[in-house]
């Protein structure tokens, strides 16, 4: 207040001088969205430049133009025309089909978008988890205090900065208002901001050793844009949407069956060798692996599952290669455990052993599976233990439901409880896509007198049917982050604590729910490894799921491209891939 000019003023004003003075002779950059037919104005010309002034030389966070926006634009004005656009595509297909054109309400487009919105984490091809729009993190002793710390150099794609504030904002957001993520409403007591660190620091109301890896899966979003929407989860539009990765989503479009990303003119990163990147997705799976075969994709795509295994044979040696590895992914039988004869630990002992697993590992998994064993978490996470092999035997089956006072007093083939003359018939709900495996245990328990009754239901519905525990049985399937997530070892579907559209939060047992509070409150490995090892024999014994089997994963990879990447989370759909993936020369 002493008269003198700020010197960042001073410094704006003569590199406002300077870019007015050579701007009109720069022509190389990136198109953005000013290409058109119309000249720009003077006006139009003059706002641009001061944003961009403002933003790189006065420090002030607001939306303006790139500097190859800005030169392209200063090159139209004064020639007329624009620099050829980067028209060179990444095509994926994928069965994942898009129902919403929504960013947060749409489950598939929030996967997606993980290349537009990038999550604090991501996981390397190793499992390790490391920075993504963070670079680095610090953890209280106590496991409550997380302090995430951003990369410098992150900008959404309108030009403002990705600050602390809009990771503080992402996670209120949706913890009131996502109830997927009800569980960090629940948990998360305070949000505070280092704006010298850049820095965001959440405080939680109990540990969280897993935090890193939760947050290896939610999309960050702009304050400034979705301060505005009231629910996010409702909001539709088909674009385009602000993102800080090096692409943003410009578009979903549900008549071409398309997401359509464009390069984030403001990516300060490594530049990707594509000027967009299409999701095409198709209503079946065969579908989708023929537009990979005919050339109408570069790869396929689909979030948490293999290839079709019988499609594999028909991909040709000479465009594709072929990489197996351990899935953490699971196909299982979900019980109520809040009521009828599935809450009680000794009938679905019973029914572990009416399930003929060594042929829905032939018609599943046409010789890329196994048998699973009681311990429910497959071979390829860290900690796993070798617990007992689930076994097929009918007979055993039998014995056990009598012993446990399951009998068929009226000699129709279904046993009655107590003998009290009413047939046990099991609510069997389902979604579509589990039809094929729910006949066949239809089959498997009725041949161990077991009554079953398939009730094929929408997604939506099954949702809500679920979360209510209005089923006896129901065959659903685990994710690689579902496995992970909460206290891992798959922990996240039953806790009953747990929200999110896929759990069925129908464990609260005290035994169990202390293994997930001993886990999430630990840093002691071993100590770890130990309480993963009680997890699996905490399923072993009390059956709260009856897995079906085991599978390996199937990646097709295009020969004409380099540059994969495949991580254990989100298989190729990963940054390193869209960073380094290029067409081979020649």
């Amino acid at each position: 207040m002493n008269g003198m000019p700020d010197r960042n003023l001073i410094r704006g004003v003569a590199a406002l001088l300077l870019l007015l003075s050579c701007v009109a002779a720069v022509s190389a950059g990136i198109p953005g969205d000013l290409n058109g037919d119309d000249r720009l104005s003077d006006d139009e010309l003059a706002r641009a430049i001061i944003g961009y002034m403002r933003a790189t030389y006065c420090g002030e966070n607001v939306i303006h133009l790139s500097s190859g926006q800005l030169a392209e634009a200063a090159r139209f004005y004064e020639y007329g025309t624009y620099p050829p656009e980067d028209d060179t595509v990444l095509r994926i297909g994928s069965p994942n089909v898009v129902k919403s054109p929504s960013l947060v309400g749409d489950y598939y487009t929030g996967i997606f978008a993980h290349l537009s919105n990038l999550p604090l984490m991501q996981m390397g091809a190793d499992g390790h988890l490391f920075g993504q729009s963070a670079e680095r993190y610090e953890v209280s002793d106590d496991n409550r205090v997380w302090t995430f710390y951003l990369k410098d150099d992150l900008y959404w794609s309108d030009g403002m900065r990705v600050t602390p504030g809009d990771v503080a904002f992402t996670f209120t957001y949706i913890g009131k208002k996502v109830p997927s993520a009800g569980w960090i409403g629940d948990t998360l007591v305070s949000t505070a901001v280092n704006n010298e660190e850049n820095a965001v620091i959440l405080t939680f109301n109990k540990p969280y050793t897993q935090l890193n890896l939760e947050f290896a899966t939610y999309n960050l979003l702009p304050e400034h844009i979705w301060q505005e929407i009231e629910d996010p989860v409702e909001y539709t539009s088909t674009g385009p949407y602000v993102g800080c990765g090096p692409y943003y989503l410009d578009e979903i479009n549900l008549d071409s069956a398309r997401l359509i990303f464009k390069k984030n003119p403001h990516w300060q990163g490594k530049q990707p060798a594509f000027g967009a990147v299409e999701i095409h997705w198709y209503g079946t799976n065969d579908a989708a692996c023929r537009a990979l075969m005919s050339g109408q994709v570069d790869t396929y795509y689909q979030y948490a599952k293999s290839y079709p295994y019988a499609s594999v044979d028909r991909l040709s040696p000479a465009d594709f290669s072929i990489v197996e590895s351990p899935s953490i992914g699971l196909t299982f039988i979900g019980l109520n455990l809040k009521s009828g004869p599935t809450a009680d630990v000794k009938f679905r002992e019973a029914i572990s052993y009416a399930i003929n697993y060594p042929e829905l590992v032939t018609i599943d998994t046409l010789g890329y599976g196994q048998v699973p064993n009681r311990g429910f978490v497959p071979p390829g996470m860290d900690s796993y233990k070798e617990t007992a092999p689930l076994r097929y035997d009918v007979a055993n089956a039998k014995t056990l439901l009598a012993a446990a006072n399951y009998t068929d007093s009226n000699g129709n083939g279904i046993v009655e409880r107590d003998g009290d003359g009413e047939d046990i018939v099991l609510d069997l709900l389902i979604r579509t896509g589990y039809h094929d495996d729910a006949r066949l245990l239809k089959e498997y328990l009725e041949a161990a007198g077991i009554g079953a009754d398939i009730r094929q239901v929408d997604q939506t519905t099954w949702f809500g049917l679920k979360d209510n525990y209005e089923y006896d049985l129901t065959i659903t399937g685990t994710t690689p982050w579902g496995m992970l997530m909460h206290a891992g070892w798959g922990t996240g579907y039953f806790d009953s604590r747990r929200t999110g559209q896929g759990v069925l939060h129908n464990l609260d047992d005290p035994v169990f729910l202390r293994l997930c509070d001993d886990i999430l409150a630990t840093t002691n490995q071993a100590q770890l490894n130990k309480l993963g090892s009680d997890v699996q024999d905490y399923y072993a014994a009390q059956v709260p799921a009856i897995p079906l089997y085991w599978k390996r994963d199937v990646t097709p990879y295009n020969r004409a491209f380099t540059g994969w990447h495949s991580n254990p989370l989100f298989g190729i759909y990963a940054l390193d891939t869209f960073l380094d993936v290029r067409p081979i020369a020649g």
